[in-house]
């Protein structure tokens, strides 16, 4: 079984507590014989959408970055697990607008692959921060695996997170769901079982003339 993952780490320190928990991922996943790939987006800034439509009609975003790199290879790919550390709740600035522009020009690219979110924190947030990672998944046709507790890991250093036995757990489970479910996937695909086929999109407004 061919298969692959992406590690989509948000966090400006390429190998600090983010990074941990997504090494234990790929490293379960790789007992599983499943590839993983890291993808760690830097500290430099990254742009925002600005909602210029352009990539509707070229296939790529106007700004020539890692975005588009990805969009490049993201047919490769058979889920996505995005890794943040918790800044007031939430995930990183830098991921957030990498990953508006990346789902909002995927175009459908990302119906049917695997998904899931990873935070890491201090003390807390990170439920809010998890909540909002998964919102990119929920709306774009992905298939959102679970683990035996919210997919997150407590520390200040990645010395502390290598401690946290519970989330580095839940980590596991998780590669070992996401290894499971691809398992299946390709044997639904065996067996003749075809992916959904869904409807023309219907986008109405609130506010109806």
């Amino acid at each position: 079984m061919n298969k692959k993952i992406l590690l989509l780490n948000g966090s400006p320190n390429e190998f600090g507590c983010t990074y941990t928990a997504l090494k234990e991922i790929a490293d379960t996943l790789e007992k599983h014989d499943i590839k993983s790939e890291f993808l760690y987006l830097g500290k430099q800034p990254v742009a925002g959408c600005i909602a210029c439509n352009s990539c509707g009609v070229t296939g790529v975003c106007v700004f020539r970055d890692k975005v588009n790199e990805l969009l490049a290879k993201l047919d490769e790919y058979d889920g996505i697990v995005v890794g943040s550390p918790v800044y007031y709740a939430g995930p990183t600035g830098q991921l957030c607008a990498f990953l508006d522009r990346l789902f909002y020009c995927s175009g459908g690219r990302m119906d049917g692959k695997l998904a899931a979110a990873v935070v890491s924190c201090r003390r807390g947030g990170a439920s809010a921060a998890f909540d909002r990672l998964n919102k990119y998944f929920t709306i774009s046709n992905m298939n959102v695996v679970g683990s035996q507790y919210w997919n997150q890991v407590h520390g200040f250093t990645p010395e502390d997170v290598r401690k946290d036995a519970e989330g580095l757990q839940t980590m596991r489970t998780l590669a070992q769901n996401i290894a499971w479910l691809l398992k299946n996937i390709e044997a639904g695909k065996r067996e003749g079982l075809p992916a959904p086929v869904y409807e023309n999109r219907v986008a109405t407004h609130f506010i109806q003339r």
